[in-house]
């Protein structure tokens, strides 16, 4: 029977379509590859389906050119597609309006396999003083996501343990190792909760407001995964199709599916 329903959402959903963002270096690339369990590029398709080269693509990232509707697609895991919205986070009010142009028409497609199901924002916290900067003003304040649920990424967590141990390694001496490590992990809640950057997503005068938040460390060594990202954003999903479209990316992460199932 889940079978049956499976190609039946897939005929009718199509592949789980994401639009993720974020700055530069914000280890979007890093995030997509684990997702997908993969270490390959993706490959980069346009609106009709033709495979573009991508070094033609990132050529026309550089000069400042982007198009969010291409379709990026990791051979690996084919049932996802993601977009990029890479442009309007360095500043450029036309990639910004392009950009909600383009999740509006999204939000909205009469065809649901041309929607976007999910929107990752990814802020980085190796630069903790500065987590929520203009772009992430513009589209927290400004941006109207529909149904389309958006779950906060942050990135990069690990940056803020050196930090915490450099402010307090004078209070460590003699400490033994769990109660060091107990008081680093403090100083970074601590940490964390200065920059003030909660308050600021789920201010309620925001349009748009994430349905959740992860962290995330650690992405670039190979024994860890996005099982949180990924089970926040099933249980960000209203819609009890796209929860199970969603399932079906990941058929091979029977724990996953259990836990969200159970949830």
């Amino acid at each position: 029977m889940a079978t049956i329903e499976a190609q039946d959402l897939r005929e009718r959903i199509g592949r789980f379509r994401v639009l993720i963002m974020g700055r530069a270096n914000a280890g979007k690339t890093t995030i997509l590859q684990k997702v997908c369990n993969t270490t390959d590029q993706p490959e980069i398709y346009d609106t009709k389906g033709n495979k573009i080269d991508t070094t033609i693509v990132n050529s026309s990232i550089k000069r400042g050119n982007h198009d969010i509707a291409n379709e990026m697609v990791f051979k690996s895991c084919p049932d996802f597609v993601f977009h990029d919205s890479c442009g309007f986070e360095a500043g450029s009010e036309e990639e910004f309006e392009s950009m909600k142009k383009f999740i509006s028409e999204r939000a909205h497609a009469t065809k649901l396999e041309d929607r976007i199901h999910a929107i990752w924002y990814c802020i980085p916290m190796d630069d903790h003083w500065r987590t929520f900067q203009r772009a992430e003003e513009k589209f927290f304040q400004e941006c109207e996501t529909g149904h389309v649920p958006v779950v906060t990424v942050f990135t990069k967590f690990e940056a803020l343990r050196p930090v915490a141990y450099g402010e307090i390694k004078k209070h460590l001496q003699g400490v033994s190792g769990e109660e060091r490590s107990k008081r680093i992990a403090e100083r970074v809640e601590e940490l964390f909760a200065k920059t003030g950057v909660l308050d600021r997503l789920y201010n309620p005068e925001n349009r748009a407001r994430p349905k959740s938040h992860v962290r995330l460390q650690n992405m670039n060594k190979p024994n860890t995964n996005c099982d949180a990202l990924l089970e926040s954003t099933t249980l960000a999903l209203d819609d009890e199709e796209l929860r199970l479209c969603l399932f079906s990316t990941q058929k091979s992460n029977m724990e996953l599916c259990i836990k969200c199932a159970i949830a």
